[in-house]
């Protein structure tokens, strides 16, 4: 065994003695409030089971001693403040916000007392001010952050690799994801690839109305950026480009499965699992101040074959060697 191996095996039973004493304790109930999207999401809902499945390794069980209260962000014309402020009311031990901005910005306006562990996707906490540093947050939230600015980067050059000799590339994108398209126009340059990019607004989105836009233009290759907002519509985006013979990249696997040709991204499964020693932490007593911020440590580049037969594509075969997973 690796030195490093034997250290984070120790590390997680650190974790895992504590939590597991917490929840054998007689009329112990542990309450988590959940602040996330679309719990009908076959991603979202595998995340979830995830979390919990983690949780019931360390001895907590929902119905016996573990109680998880969700609120879902990502509905029209919803009031994520108020959400927040119906988990902190229900005197949760801890409060998950899993999403864009706007869902840890309503948790901290919600509460500077109970812990929140965050899943910060596509921004940047530090920079607003949400901890000091990734190594000493302070305040009370502690958690993850994942960013797609340098996937945007890579996901073209995975596309330019499977696409030799095409130049044309257009990207699908809206606020949340501006940040990733600014980064791809700059790999764009460095690749030889002309980039255009067609900005959806006012959710939910009409994906039929975009895609009817991008036909008279005739893309060599689509790249979907990540947004909350795209991510319930993954069947419908890989059918429209479909339709379209317009090969993709999306960030996540879902997509993929879906009926997408590539992705290139992290695990969101294991980002969300790697949520649980944190939670640990926080229920054992730790203060979100001093546990460090971690990023997601597992990305993966999938490829549906299947998809790219249907389109006609031959994807180069040291680019399926590299796959982390072939869809055929």
């Amino acid at each position: 065994m690796k030195r490093r191996d034997f250290i984070a095996l120790l590390g997680c039973g650190a974790v895992a003695w504590p939590l597991g004493a917490m929840a054998q304790q007689p009329g112990r109930t542990v309450r988590i409030g959940y602040l996330g999207a679309q719990p009908d999401n076959p991603m979202i809902v595998a995340s979830y089971s995830e979390i919990a499945s983690e949780l019931r390794r360390l001895g907590f069980i929902e119905g016996q001693n573990l109680t998880i209260a969700y609120r879902n962000f990502n509905v029209p014309d919803v009031d994520i403040s108020r959400l927040a402020a119906e988990l902190v009311q229900t005197s949760v031990d801890v409060l998950v916000a899993d999403g864009p901005e706007a869902v840890l910005q309503a948790a901290v306006a919600a509460t500077n007392t109970i812990p929140i562990a965050m899943i910060a996707i596509n921004f940047d906490p530090i920079a607003r001010h949400y901890i000091s540093s990734l190594s000493h947050p302070g305040g009370n939230v502690t958690g993850l952050v994942f960013q797609s600015t340098e996937l945007a980067q890579k996901q073209l050059e995975v596309l330019k690799q499977a696409l030799p000799g095409k130049t044309q590339a257009t990207a699908l994108y809206d606020e949340l994801s501006a940040a990733q398209f600014k980064a791809a126009q700059q790999a764009a340059e460095r690749l030889g690839l002309e980039l255009n990019g067609i900005k959806l607004e006012n959710p939910p989105y009409d994906f039929d109305a975009a895609f009817r836009y991008l036909a008279p233009r005739s893309p060599d290759m689509l790249l979907v950026l990540s947004s909350a907002h795209f991510t319930k519509s993954a069947p419908d985006i890989a059918r429209l480009a479909i339709q379209q013979h317009v090969p993709t990249m999306f960030t996540f696997k879902s997509y993929v499965e879906a009926g997408g040709v590539m992705s290139y991204g992290v695990d969101y499964v294991a980002m969300h699992r790697q949520i649980v020693p944190l939670l640990g932490k926080i229920l054992s007593g730790a203060k979100p101040a001093d546990i460090p911020v971690e990023q997601p440590t597992k990305f993966e580049l999938v490829i549906n074959l299947q998809t790219a037969k249907v389109l006609g594509l031959e994807i180069p075969v040291t680019l399926l060697g590299r796959a982390d997973e072939v869809i055929e």
